[in-house]
């Protein structure tokens, strides 16, 4: 059996995502480790026992194929990556009293609620929920 062990996403800047997925989020810190000159290696992922073994590496997003691939994307209006909630409408609202700004308020597609917000380090991600 393959499974997804590790995916990522690109960030302007890996600290202030590493704070904004974990207080603003809720994403539990996994890795954390100071790679000298500035550089983290950090990994997050769900809270509680959820998913133990998945993790987000917040990947410095700048380079010569990063940042074209991240400019393209945010300029296309796509999400970075999606995530999976049981209450779109209620993410959403929680978020929005933290301050986070979303493009895309919730809203129904197809079989599924979603909503898209700005993760203030270059990406929106997209909040969905399937319709019961």
């Amino acid at each position: 059996m393959i499974k997804v062990a590790m995916t990522s996403v690109y960030v302007d800047d890996v600290a202030k995502a590493h704070a904004f997925y974990t207080d603003i989020l809720g994403f539990e810190t996994r890795i954390r480790m100071d790679m000298g000159g500035g550089d983290l290696f950090v990994t997050v992922g769900a809270p509680e026992g959820a998913q133990p073994d998945l993790q987000l590496l917040l990947e410095p997003g700048q380079g010569p194929i990063a940042e074209p691939y991240r400019r393209s994307v945010r300029e296309a209006g796509l999400p970075a990556i999606v995530f999976s909630v049981d209450d779109v409408r209620a993410q959403y609202e929680r978020l929005r009293g933290l301050g986070v700004l979303f493009p895309q308020e919730p809203q129904e597609q197809g079989p599924v609620i979603t909503a898209v917000l700005d993760d203030t380090v270059g990406n929106l991600i997209q909040l969905a929920q399937p319709k019961v």
